[in-house]
This record gives C-alpha cells, structure tokens and sequence, in this order.
C-alpha cells in the first residue's frame, strides 16, 4: 500500500492569471505605464534606475530612439530587465496617488491568510520585477498583503520557462523540490518546474479563459489547491 504524500510546506505563487486577472495586467497596468513612461523618463532622467534603463536600452537597439524601443517591447509584451524597471517606477507612482489597486481573485486573500497563519511559507515568482510584485500584493482592495510573503523572485532567478531558474530558486531559498508546490496558469511553466523537482498545479481560471493541461493538476481556484493538496482550508477559516 502506498503512502499519502506529504502537504507542500512552501507555496509558489504566479500571479498573472493565477491570483490576478489577467485583465487588470493587460487593461490596467500596462496601459497606465504606456500613457506615463513618457513623462516619467523625461522628470527622472536623473535617477539611477532610469538612467540604468535608458543605457541598456540604446545598448539593446544602437540608434533608435530609447522611447520607441521601449514602446515596441510593450507592443510585443517582452520580458526585458529595463522594460521592467521602467514600468515599476510607473506603477509605484500610480499605486502611491490611489490610481492603482490591485484586485485579486475573491479566493485569494483568504487563502493566503489562511495558510500563512498555518506556517505555511508563501512566495511569488513572477516575470514582473520584485519591486512591481510588492506593489500588486502592497495596494490591494483587501489591504497590504506583503506580509504575508516571504519572497518575491523574479527573471534574475531566469526564465519562467527553463528548469534551471526553478533549480535557482531553490538553492537561493534553501528548499527542497519535493516541499515546494508551484501554481501557475501557463503549462510550459510548470512543465520546467516539474522537470526541477517541484510539485506542480495548473490554475486555470474561467475568467481567463486558460486552457487546462494534460499533465498537471487542475485548479480552478485556490480552495481547488487546498483540497488537490491537502493544504489548511481556508473556507473553514474562523
């Protein structure tokens, strides 16, 4: 007879279409840094992580204007480090005038609360820099949920899509594979994880239209991932 499988003790969270509608990425945040990189560029041109990102940018395209490649990586959605660090310093200052809030997935507040007052260990790992993760979970309309986290990680652990960024991520946080379990909305994702060793779910949410898998674990919310799991219920939360 074989043995139940221990409860993960660490949670993997993306956060596009897994704990975020998609909608509020592609409708809310991506158009309020299109409509103020302009501006933000030209009244920070000295600070540094402007500066830092305007560099790599020329370096990345010799000759065009900075703003039209920036412009052009928003067009095609890349994942690209001075992209990335432009749209934070955007958002931080749209969530800091109450521009911007973050509404989660109704399940998700609750789940996180739930399994962190557990002792559970909850961290994110997302395309978006760390800084950006912090303002989603830091403005929402249920509050500062950071606390709750005890890592953001983003591309410098590598790509989402590569086995050897799980790998990363597991020796900078000093866990071990069979305890982590990632949920993510995207199968190559989890496909790359599952390859490091992780333990793997599939969130797939209606809203989203996401297309389940074959060859993970199917979740339509995160109750789905405490039942699938055997994780603490967060509707039986007092």
């Amino acid at each position: 007879m074989s043995t139940q499988p221990s409860s993960p003790s660490v949670v993997l969270l993306d956060i596009e279409g897994t704990t975020l509608p998609v909608a509020f990425v592609h409708k809310v945040l991506f158009p309020y840094a299109r409509r103020t990189l302009p501006d933000l560029i030209r009244t920070q041109a000295d600070n540094p992580v402007v500066a830092q990102a305007l560099e790599e940018t020329r370096a990345a395209a010799p000759g065009r204007d900075p703003m039209e490649q920036l412009t052009a990586w928003m067009d095609a959605d890349a994942k690209v480090a001075p992209l990335k660090a432009l749209q934070g310093l955007a958002w931080a200052e749209g969530y800091a005038s109450g521009e911007l809030v973050a509404t989660l997935f109704a399940d998700v507040p609750a789940a996180l609360r739930t399994w962190k007052n557990a002792g559970l260990t909850l961290a994110v790992y997302s395309s978006g820099s760390a800084p950006a993760q912090r303002l989603i979970y830091g403005h929402t309309t249920d509050g500062d949920l950071t606390p709750l986290f005890d890592a953001f990680l983003d591309l410098e652990m590598g790509g989402k899509k590569e086995n050897a960024s799980y790998r990363a991520i597991l020796t900078h946080e000093g866990w071990q594979a069979a305890d982590v379990l990632f949920v993510s909305d995207v199968v190559a994702e989890l496909d790359a994880a599952r390859e490091a060793g992780l333990r793997t779910c599939q969130m797939v949410r209606p809203e989203d239209g996401t297309v389940a898998g074959d060859h993970h674990p199917v979740a339509h919310s995160l109750d789905d991932v405490a039942r699938l799991f055997h994780l603490p219920d967060p509707a039986a939360r007092t």
